[in-house]
């Protein structure tokens, strides 16, 4: 609690009962309890009022869900056309280079295998 310690809180509530009296204690501790209570209700209700308008606004752009997937498939239908046009470009590079693209063939037989040496007597 705010960094201190017993001995602190006693010290402070020791001042506070000289300060203010024994008669006007228990008043003043109920009316900061109170405001203290109050204090975190209109926190609470601040949070609260903040994550519904934060939730409105979400529903409000998933509105029209239409709209979106009809513009999601144009963007990925604009995307393919230029990936398929770039690799007919390159690919039509590469013939009239005379460069060819060679793929390693992985599925040979002739790796080496470590075999361990036969221990006889």
């Amino acid at each position: 609690m705010f960094g201190l310690g017993m001995p602190e809180i006693l010290m402070i509530l020791a001042i506070a009962l000289i300060v203010i009296g024994p008669k006007k204690l228990p008043e003043l501790a109920k009316t900061l309890g109170r405001a203290l209570g109050e204090f975190k209700r209109s926190a609470q209700d601040f949070k609260r009022s903040i994550d519904v308008e934060t939730t409105v606004k979400d529903i409000k752009d998933i509105a029209d869900p239409e709209t979106d997937l009809k513009e999601i498939i144009k963007d990925a239908n604009i995307k393919d056309e230029t990936t398929a046009t770039s690799r007919e470009d390159s690919s039509s590079q590469d013939s009239q280079d005379g460069h060819s693209k060679e793929v390693p063939d992985n599925n040979t037989d002739d790796t080496p295998v470590d075999k361990e040496p036969d221990k006889t007597d």
